[in-house]
């Protein structure tokens, strides 16, 4: 199941790289927009969650072996506390941070994650990685690659705590949209034989995507200086 879907992902690395971009009609509309617009955002942030395949990757892998719903409910909210510090920060602060760097970084916590859940960090006893701190502070990563998303826009300074407010909103009913569909696909997933003979093939897998989203974007930083 996941293996099949991060096997076709690895042919799609160049164009999934550019996950964090708004474009088209959407970006047309944030750019001449003026004023508070909660509805739209809501829909923008809805919709740049469930097409950001980076964020989704990280998650997934966050996810990959918790079977309760209180622990995907608080490695989740750890997430999104971090990323929407971010967010509302690197807008209203006019943080700009190299989109290229933090588009690595995002890639670098799905190489992390799937390291992790292939028992990478085991042997380091006391001084291996908390899991938690970890999610949270990649999760400050992410918010800062959602946040340079709408800096390249230039948004309207007109209702923006509002729009940045909604925009976030519709990034957290757009997570659990697609994390209540990826939940239930490995609950289903893990009821079968082949799940545990798959999940260090799985998160090779989505460790090598890791690392090619991050080369991408690494050359891409190269290319643009």
């Amino acid at each position: 199941m996941l293996t099949r879907y991060l096997l076709t992902l690895l042919c799609l690395v160049p164009a999934l790289a550019l996950a964090h971009n708004i474009a088209g009609g959407d970006a047309s509309f944030v750019a001449s927009n003026a004023g508070a617009a909660p509805g739209p955002f809501v829909y923008l942030g809805a919709k740049h969650m469930v097409t950001g395949y980076d964020h989704l990757l990280f998650l997934a892998g966050v996810i990959f072996f918790l079977s309760r719903a209180l622990d995907v409910i608080k490695y989740v909210t750890l997430f999104a506390v971090g990323h929407s510090i971010t967010l509302i920060m690197g807008v209203l602060g006019d943080i700009a941070i190299n989109a290229y760097f933090i588009d690595a970084i995002i890639a670098l916590s799905v190489v992390y994650k799937a390291l992790e859940n292939m028992g990478a960090f085991q042997t380091l006893g006391r001084w291996k990685p908390d899991t938690r701190a970890a999610v949270f502070v990649f999760g400050l990563f992410h918010g800062f690659g959602l946040a340079s998303s709408l800096q390249e826009l230039q948004l309207a300074p007109e209702g923006l705590l509002v729009n940045l407010i909604s925009f976030n909103l519709g990034v957290e009913i757009g997570q659990m949209i697609a994390l209540f569909m990826i939940f239930i696909l490995f609950m289903l997933w893990r009821q079968h034989p082949s799940f545990q003979r798959q999940a260090f093939l799985s998160n090779t897998l989505l460790m090598a995507a890791g690392f090619l989203l991050m080369f991408y974007q690494l050359t891409a930083w190269q290319l643009a200086v």
